[in-house]
């Protein structure tokens, strides 16, 4: 079993508001992150796909259309967004680096032909990141 990593940035801003809580519960809760303005984040993505190495190609996926899924699926949909309001996943559900990893998994393990996904790493900062293996 070979584990292959594509890497990724793109940049968004969101804001974290439950709509079950109060403003006073939501402000305690999540501080300046609740300012209905937002805020952005330049993230970094690492996807790892695994698979056998095919004997023919020698890829155990063809880079190129990794590449391809991740901007149809992710970049295309996230890069230089309001998550809250422009990313259906995240109409009714809070962007955290928690859900944005789980959302980039839904997008892309159906897409997926040649390798499996492993992971999903989403950097929200240079020392925070979420891996995500499918497990919800």
């Amino acid at each position: 079993m070979v584990y292959l990593t594509r890497k990724a940035e793109f940049a968004a801003s969101h804001y974290y508001h439950n709509p079950e809580f109060t403003s006073e519960q939501n402000r305690a809760l999540f501080g300046k992150c609740n300012n209905p303005n937002g805020h952005g984040h330049n993230y970094t993505l690492e996807v790892t796909v695994k698979g056998s190495v095919d004997p023919k190609s020698g890829f155990v996926v063809d880079l190129k259309q990794l590449k391809e899924v991740m901007n149809r699926e992710v970049l295309d949909a996230m890069d230089h967004r309001f998550l809250n309001k422009e990313v259906p996943e995240f109409l009714h559900q809070i962007p955290t680096t928690e859900n944005i990893a789980i959302a980039i998994w839904q997008r892309l393990v159906p897409k997926l032909k040649a390798a499996q996904l492993h992971r999903v790493r989403v950097y929200e900062t240079p020392d925070l990141f979420v891996d995500f293996y499918g497990e919800a």
